[in-house]
């Protein structure tokens, strides 16, 4: 269907499955648990078939990773995960670049606009202060914040300037002083998968079960 030979990566969106043919939204009834141990048998089967470059996870906390790590011939090459100076998540990036899977930032700007996205990143006095004494954007401190984790992102954008303002911040970087006031930011997540959370379905009582107790 997808009309290529090979896809660059191949994500497992969720740490939860959905009885099949349903897609989102689904009702409560549909989400399942997820067997970690053959799904990623399976994508690893994938990988060694030519049918995709790499592997990868999203939304996996440090304690689901190391179940699927427990079993697996094939790492994930990538997690994917919310991540912003509002939202940092410190000790999974350091879980992962321990255990050598890279991070891909979804929502490196707050996601603004979107239905679960929030103006707390672009609103950021914080952040807007260092932006004004750089004379750069907020959007540009916040993508050069994450690159300099080592952390690769997504942005969309269908807007030319806002493409070229996002590639400048490569001839730049920000000081200890700078990103030592990032860390200090009051952290929040954005979206937490509250529609994975159902008495029929795998984590029952909160959003805590989900991640884990790590947000």
């Amino acid at each position: 269907n997808l009309m290529v030979d090979y896809i660059d990566l191949y994500l497992i969106h969720w740490p939860v499955a959905v009885t099949p043919g349903k897609a989102f939204p689904f009702s409560k009834e549909d989400i399942l648990p997820m067997d970690f141990k053959s799904v990623w048998e399976s994508m690893e089967e994938c990988q060694r078939l030519g049918l995709t470059k790499a592997i990868g996870v999203s939304n996996f906390s440090c304690k689901k990773i190391e179940i699927l790590l427990a079993t697996a011939k094939i790492p994930p090459a990538v997690n994917q995960v919310e991540m912003n100076p509002v939202w940092q998540q410190r000790k999974l990036e350091e879980f992962c670049k321990e255990k050598g899977i890279v991070i891909t930032a979804y929502s490196p700007l707050g996601g603004d606009g979107a239905p679960t996205g929030t103006n707390k990143v672009m609103e950021c006095e914080i952040l807007r202060e260092i932006a004004e004494a750089k004379g750069k954007t907020i959007a540009q401190v916040c993508l050069r914040w994450a690159y300099e984790q080592g952390i690769s992102f997504i942005v969309k954008s269908f807007n030319k300037e806002r493409m070229k303002e996002n590639l400048g911040i490569f001839d730049w970087s920000l000081s200890l002083d700078e990103l030592q006031k990032i860390k200090q930011i009051p952290q929040q997540k954005r979206f937490v998968g509250q529609d994975f959370v159902a008495e029929e379905g795998p984590y029952k009582s909160s959003i805590q079960e989900l991640w884990d107790g790590e947000i």
